[in-house]
C-alpha cells in the first residue's frame, strides 16, 4: 500500500458502468451519432450496450483535438437522438504526464501502467505485500477453475516483484484524479495490455489484490490476453487456448470481488478487441456462464468505414481514399513504429500504389472491409490503414469536408458496421 493512500473522497466512484459496454473511438469527431445509432439498434434488441467515446492522448496529438471536442459530439449525438441510457467519454491510455487535458472532459479513465511492468516496487512495499496476503501461496480455491490456482511462494513473490509497483504507479493516477476531479463521479479501468507478455489468470488474482490494497474502486480491468490482438483484424492464436485463459481470467474477477471487496460490477476490458471475429462466440458463452459483462473497445475500425464509405461512393471520394493509401505505402515505416506490438503486416502483399488508383469502388472496399470470405479482402493493407489516419489528419479541412460531403455512405457504413459485426455477434448473438 502506497505511503500516501487515503481514504476514498465522497462521489469519487459514484458512476456505475453497466454491464456490458463499447469502447468506440471517433478519430475525426464525425461518427458519434452514427455510433450510436448501432447502440440504439442493440436497445430496441432487448441489450443494454452503453457506448464509451475513448480517444487517447497520442490520437489527440496526431489529429490535433482536444478531450473536449469528444464530449462535445457525444453530447450532441446524445441529445439529437434522443437517447435515454448512459454514455461516457474515456481518458484513453493516459498516464501522470498526460492526463490533467483530459480532467475536465471526461468520467472513464483507463489508466495505462504497461510500461512501468516490471520496475520492482520498494524491498518494504513488497514485503508488506507478501505479508498481507499469505493466502495467495498455496492452493487458491477459485470457482470456475478445475482445481483452482496454484502459486507456489517464490512465484508469488516473482509476480508481487512484476506487478506491484505497476498497480502503485495506477494508485497515483487514480488519486490524482479524484483529487482533480472535484468530488465528480469516474469510472477507473486499469490496463496492462500494451505490454510483450499475457498475464495468466494468477497473476491477475495477484494484481486485483494489489488493487484492493491501493483501494482503486476499479470497474474495469484490461489485461494482455494470450495470442495477438493485432490492430483492426481478427486475433491470431489458438482460440482454445485464448477461452480456457479468458474463463480462467472471469473466474480470477469473479473471485476477487469477493475476496478482496472490489466493485461489484467489475468486468474484463478486451483492448484492440475489433473484428476479433473468432473468439467472439467463445467471449460470449464464457460471459454468459459466468453472469459476467464486459467492456469492448473497437477504436480504430470507424477510421476504416470512413475510407470504405468514401471509396463506395465513388468519384472524388473514391480518388481521396486512393490518396491516403498511396500516402500511407510512401511513409509506412513512421507510420507503423508506433505500434509495433499490435500489428503485422506484410510488405509484400501491400499493392502498389499505382494498383490501388486504378481501382474501382468495390475494389478498394473489396480489399478493405473485414470480410474474409471474400478473396479480395487483404489484412496488411487494412492494418497499415488502420494506423494511417495521420495520413488524413494532415490534409485537415480536405478530409473533414470530404466526411461532410459523403456523410450518408459513411455513416451508414460505421452503423452497420458496429452493428453487424460486433455488437450482434458478441452481445446477442447469432
Amino acid at each position: 500500500m502506497s505511503a500516501s493512500l487515503r481514504p476514498l473522497a465522497p462521489g469519487e466512484s459514484s458512476l456505475r458502468l453497466e454491464k456490458l459496454s463499447l469502447g468506440v473511438g471517433d478519430r475525426f469527431g464525425h461518427q458519434a451519432g452514427a455510433q450510436l445509432r448501432a447502440c440504439m439498434l442493440a436497445s430496441r434488441a432487448g441489450v443494454a450496450v452503453i457506448p464509451v467515446w475513448n480517444k487517447s492522448n497520442r490520437e489527440h496529438g496526431i489529429v490535433g483535438s482536444e478531450p473536449s471536442a469528444v464530449r462535445a459530439a457525444a453530447d450532441r449525438a446524445v441529445r439529437e437522438l434522443g437517447w435515454r441510457q448512459s454514455y461516457h467519454v474515456d481518458a484513453d491510455h493516459i498516464t501522470l504526464r498526460t492526463v490533467d487535458r483530459f480532467i475536465p472532459a471526461c468520467d472513464f479513465y483507463t489508466l495505462d501502467v504497461a510500461d512501468a511492468i516490471g520496475k520492482p516496487a520498494s524491498t518494504a512495499d513488497s514485503a508488506m505485500f507478501l505479508a498481507r496476503h499469505p493466502e495467495l501461496a498455496g492452493r487458491v480455491p477459485v470457482p470456475g477453475i478445475d482445481g483452482g490456482l496454484e502459486i507456489s511462494p517464490q512465484a508469488l513473490r516473482d509476480i508481487a516483484q512484476r506487478f506491484l509497483y505497476p498497480v502503485q504507479e495506477a494508485g497515483r493516477i487514480y488519486r490524482y484524479v479524484a483529487d482533480h476531479r472535484n468530488g465528480a463521479g469516474f469510472i477507473p479501468e486499469i490496463s496492462m495490455d500494451e505490454t510483450d507478455a499475457p498475464q495468466t489468470p494468477a497473476e491477475l488474482l495477484v494484481i486485483l489484490a494489489a488493487i484492493a490494497d491501493e483501494r482503486i474502486p476499479i470497474q474495469t480491468i484490461a489485461p494482455k490476453f494470450t495470442g495477438r490482438f493485432n490492430k483492426g483484424v481478427d486475433y491470431v492464436g489458438d482460440v482454445a487456448e485464448f477461452e480456457a485463459c479468458f474463463r480462467g481470467d472471469l473466474a480470477v474477477v469473479a473471485y476477487a470481488i469477493r475476496h478482496y471487496a472490489l466493485p461489484a460490477n467489475l468486468k474484463l476490458s478486451v483492448h484492440s478487441g475489433s473484428d476479433k471475429f473468432s473468439i467472439y462466440g467463445p467471449m460470449r458463452g464464457a460471459i454468459r456462464d459466468f453472469g459476467a459483462g464486459i467492456h469492448l473497445k473497437t477504436a480504430g475500425t470507424t477510421w476504416l468505414e470512413e475510407l470504405i464509405g468514401l471509396a463506395e461512393a465513388g468519384g472524388d471520394g473514391l480518388a481521396l481514399a486512393q490518396e491516403i493509401y498511396a500516402e500511407a505505402w510512401a511513409h509506412r515505416d513512421a507510420l507503423c513504429a508506433p505500434y509495433a506490438s499490435v500489428i503485422d503486416i506484410d510488405a509484400g502483399r501491400l499493392p502498389a500504389p499505382a494498383e490501388v488508383s486504378a481501382w474501382t469502388p468495390e475494389q478498394y472496399v473489396a480489399a478493405l472491409r473485414h470480410d474474409q470470405s471474400n478473396p479480395a479482402y487483404n489484412r496488411d493493407l487494412r492494418q497499415l490503414l488502420h494506423v494511417g489516419y495521420k495520413i488524413a489528419a494532415n490534409m485537415g479541412r480536405r478530409y473533414l469536408d470530404a466526411l461532410d460531403r459523403y456523410e450518408e455512405s459513411i455513416s451508414r457504413n460505421v452503423t452497420l458496421n458496429l452493428w453487424e459485426r460486433h455488437i450482434s455477434p458478441l452481445f446477442l448473438g447469432d
